[in-house]
Formats: C-alpha cells, sequence, structure tokens
C-alpha cells in the first residue's frame, strides 16, 4: 500500500483521498437523507399541512448561506478543525473552542439516535417486532452498530468511502422507487387519498400560524444537517482549498431537490389529513414510510426498512468522521491534550480521536438508554440547539474574518459578508427560538428542574463544553492556545501546500 508521504508542516491525514464525487457522496451519506425524511416529514405535515414543501425550501436557505461560509472560509483556510479553527482565527481561543465543542456535542447526540434507529429497524427487517421493542436487545445491537463503523473509519477514508458509495446509491434508488410508486399510484387513481399538485403548496405566505411555521423550519433545518463533514474531510481530498467547498455547496442542492420531491410525492399519494394514511396522521408522524410502505410496495415494503437501515448506519459512520478530525485539529493547536492528534502511522486516520468517539457515543447511548428512554428521545430533541450553535458561529466568522476585504469586490461582499451574515443571523433566530419553546415544560418527553426537559439537556450539553474548557485553560499545556500562540489568525494552517502528489483517489479525483 502506497503511503503519502508528510512533513512537519501537516497533521499526517492521508491527502488526495477523495475527489468531488467522494467528497459529495460523505456529504450526503451524513444527512441520512432516508431516516432524515423518516423523522421529519410527519411532524413537518402536523406543523403546517400542505406548506410542507415550502416549509422544507425555506429551510435550506440558511443552509445555503452558511455552506457559502464554509466555501469561502475553507479557501482561506483548508483545515479540518473547521468551525474550532475559523472561530479562533476570527474570535479567539475562547470562542474557538466551543465551535468545536458544539461539533462534538452534535456528533455525539445524533450518533445514539442513529444507533437506536439502527437496532429497531435491524429486528423489525429480520422479523421480530419483540426484539425490535427490547430496550436491551435494541441498545446492544446499537453500540454494535457504533463499534463497527467507528472501524470503518478507524481504517481509513478510502474504504468508508467506498462503503458509503453503495449505502448511499441503494437509499436513492429507493427513494426514486417510491417517487415512482407512489405518482403511479396517484395517477392511475388507486392512491388512497389522490391529492392533486397545487402550486399553493409553494407559497411563503400561505403560513396561517406563527409558531407552527417555525416549529415546521426548524424541524427542516435538521434535516440538511450533516453536510459540513465534506469539509471536515478537507485535509485528505484532492484540492483542499476548492474541492470541499463545491462539494458542500453541491451536497445542498441535492438535499433540497431530495426533500422537496419526496414530500410532494407524498403529499400527491396520502393527502395531508389525520386519518389513516395521511401525513398528519399523529399516530403515523415519527415514520411515515412505516405507515406507508406496504400500499406502496405492496410485498415488496421491506424495501423501506431496508434503506432506512442502511440510512442510519452509513450517517453513523460519517457523523464519527468530523468529530475525530475536529479533535485532531484541536490537539495539534495545543486546545486538547496532545495524545487526540495520533495518526496511524499505516491508514492516516485520527486513530485515537476515532476511538474516542466511538467510545464516548457508546457510553452516552448506554447511560442515557438506562436513565430513561425519554431522556434520550429529549437530547435528540435538543440537537437543534448545538447545530444552530456551530454553523452560526461558522458563518459570523466568515464575515469577522474576511472584514477588511468585504468591499474589494461585490462577489467578496455577497459570498463572503451578506449571505454568511444572513444565514447566521437567521440560525441565530433558530437557536433563541427553539430555546425558548424547549424551556415550556410541555415541550418534549421530561421536566428536569421544573422546565423542559429538553432545555436542560440541551443547554446543559453546551455548558458542559464552558466547564471543560475551563479545567483544559488551568493545564500547563494549554497556555499556547489560550495565549494565542499556536492558533491565531496569521498562523498557518497545518496542511500540505499545492501542488502535490496524489498517489490513491478512490473517485480518481473526480
Amino acid at each position: 500500500m502506497t503511503t503519502q508521504p508528510t512533513t512537519a508542516t501537516t497533521k499526517g491525514l492521508a491527502t488526495g483521498t477523495l475527489g468531488l464525487w467522494g467528497s459529495t457522496v460523505i456529504g450526503l451519506a451524513s444527512t441520512a437523507p432516508v431516516y432524515s425524511l423518516v423523522a421529519t416529514l410527519g411532524f413537518v405535515v402536523v406543523a403546517v399541512g400542505a406548506q410542507a414543501p415550502i416549509a422544507f425550501i425555506l429551510a435550506f436557505i440558511p443552509m445555503l448561506f452558511i455552506a457559502f461560509a464554509y466555501r469561502e472560509l475553507n479557501n482561506a483556510v483548508p483545515d479540518c478543525g473547521t468551525t474550532f479553527t475559523w472561530g479562533t482565527k476570527a474570535f479567539g481561543p475562547w470562542v474557538g473552542w466551543m465551535g468545536g465543542w458544539g461539533v462534538a456535542v452534535a456528533g455525539m447526540v445524533v450518533l445514539a439516535n442513529l444507533a437506536q434507529i439502527a437496532g429497531i429497524y435491524f429486528w423489525t427487517l429480520i422479523g421480530d417486532g419483540s426484539l425490535a421493542e427490547n430496550p436491551v436487545v435494541v441498545t446492544a445491537t446499537g453500540v454494535v452498530f457504533i463499534a463497527a463503523m467507528t472501524y470503518v473509519s478507524w481504517r481509513g477514508v478510502e474504504i468508508g468511502e467506498r462503503l458509503q458509495n453503495v449505502l448511499l446509491a441503494v437509499q436513492y434508488l429507493v427513494l426514486a422507487a417510491f417517487v415512482v410508486a407512489t405518482l403511479w399510484q396517484f395517477f392511475d387513481g388507486t392512491a388512497p387519498n389522490p391529492t392533486p399538485f397545487d402550486l399553493a403548496w409553494f407559497n411563503p405566505l400561505g403560513f396561517t400560524d406563527w409558531s407552527g411555521f417555525t416549529e415546521a423550519v426548524l424541524l427542516a433545518l435538521f434535516i440538511y444537517w450533516g453536510w459540513d463533514t465534506c469539509l471536515a474531510l478537507n485535509e485528505e481530498t484532492k484540492d483542499a482549498r476548492r474541492t470541499p467547498g463545491r462539494a458542500a455547496l453541491l451536497t445542498t442542492v441535492i438535499l433540497l431537490g431530495t426533500y422537496v420531491s419526496v414530500t410532494v410525492a407524498a403529499m400527491m399519494y396520502a393527502g395531508v389529513g389525520e386519518d389513516g394514511v395521511g401525513l398528519a396522521n399523529l399516530d403515523n408522524a415519527d415514520d411515515v414510510f412505516l405507515a406507508l410502505k406496504d400500499g406502496v410496495f405492496g410485498p415488496f415494503g421491506w424495501l423501506l426498512v431496508v434503506a432506512v437501515l442502511i440510512s442510519a448506519v452509513s450517517s453513523t459512520q460519517t457523523t464519527i468522521l468530523p468529530t475525530a478530525r475536529g479533535t485532531l485539529a484541536m490537539a495539534a493547536y495545543k486546545a486538547l491534550p496532545a495524545r487526540f492528534q495520533a495518526v496511524h502511522p499505516r491508514y492516516r486516520t485520527p486513530s485515537f480521536s476515532t476511538l474516542v468517539m466511538g467510545v464516548v457515543a457508546s457510553l452516552y447511548y448506554i447511560v442515557m438508554t438506562l436513565i430513561s428512554d425519554n431522556i434520550l428521545q429529549d437530547s435528540i430533541l435538543s440537537l437543534g440547539l448545538a447545530i444552530a450553535f456551530y454553523y452560526a458561529i461558522t458563518g459570523y466568522a466568515c464575515v469577522w474574518y474576511f472584514r477588511r476585504d468585504l468591499f474589494s469586490s461585490g462577489r467578496n461582499l455577497v459570498t463572503r459578508g451578506i449571505l454568511p451574515l444572513l444565514g447566521a443571523l437567521m440560525l441565530t433566530f433558530a437557536f433563541v427560538q427553539s430555546a425558548i419553546d424547549m424551556f415550556d415544560v410541555d415541550y418534549g418527553y421530561t421536566v428536569l428542574l421544573g422546565v423542559g426537559g429538553t432545555f436542560v439537556v440541551g443547554i446543559g450539553a453546551l455548558a458542559v463544553g464552558v466547564l471543560l474548557m475551563l479545567l483544559w485553560f488551568v493545564m500547563p499545556a494549554s497556555r499556547p492556545f489560550f495565549r494565542g500562540e499556536s492558533l491565531n489568525r496569521d498562523t498557518e494552517v497545518l496542511v500540505p501546500d499545492e501542488p502535490i502528489t496524489y498517489p490513491r483517489s478512490v473517485d480518481g479525483g473526480i
């Protein structure tokens, strides 16, 4: 096996492993498109009814704006620390450290959720409903999936990318079959509740309830999250300064088309009623596909179960990637213990950080399940806080980092200033509105400290980051970072310079 030579100015990761296609595949797989639709489609329809398509489009807007921020920052600073590195260069060590923590929290929480879904759907596919409802069996199965995907991530980006090509292809084939089958039944009159397509579904002024609108858009934000994984792999991508940013923009656009087309097809097939297979039926809201699979696919309904299982498993692997590389970067710049900087000598992956991520996610999942499944569900509902938190930091960091040349050209003003700022402001609103909603005792599944458990878990997770940051601050090894010596605006990023030889690119560098 040919290995990529490194120099003292690199972190030791394998360079040139991914091209545009491979980077885009990783970004799409991280969002888990099938699972994301399963988790949100029903609740979005419950919140806004027939305005669901425009809700997905509106939620896409801040994601697109932040994708521009990621692209511009990556062009200038192609570092796998992403939000941590960019936040530190723009605002200093304290903001940067918390940005890195936001990435880690989001990854840890969603891994627990993905593992649980993988466990449930695995036993559902096997055909044993009792085991699918057994928390011990489901938890054990989920931990096995985390362990397996941790190994794949530890083994190397190239093997993970090859796996993701297959898993993503299966997901999109099933989604395409779903759209074709639902529209076929609509046009031949066999759909259970055929609902003619209506342009009013795309009317942004059609929302009649503000709380329903905000709830729907906040829910929809979740299904786009994950595309930034391709930026965390920038140092392992051919043309590290340009390819990841292009992949991020391409990923978000593909996701928009996917979600809107599937939503429209499902509405034309089942309608937005509250009875039967209607998408607003609360009994089906937590898994619309499970309610529709037999009617849409008949004896092949198991295909949707397979697609959801594959979606959860593939996202488990790709979710480990950005957090492991984020902690690697933090260690490289003295923001974490040096042990996190360890890179496997053969596979060129952040070996210690990857293993820690897998272990911590497994322990978090187990502990939350042992305490209460309701607490676990509330931690998942609080995920939007961490997502909005670190995406907003990235948007603000873009504006401030490039503040001196914003007015040097119209392009810079738009892509480095206006769009990232608008995206950051939208996500700041999403964070504040979510926190207010979660504070209500009726929000979520639990009540803690007299307020909504989702609020306590979500804000508490970010507060834990503050405590850990302060603990590291008092350690002697942290002084170069917090003094601004190991990483500041003028620090050269620890990545290889162009041009460079790319001995192995699993997709040919396409």
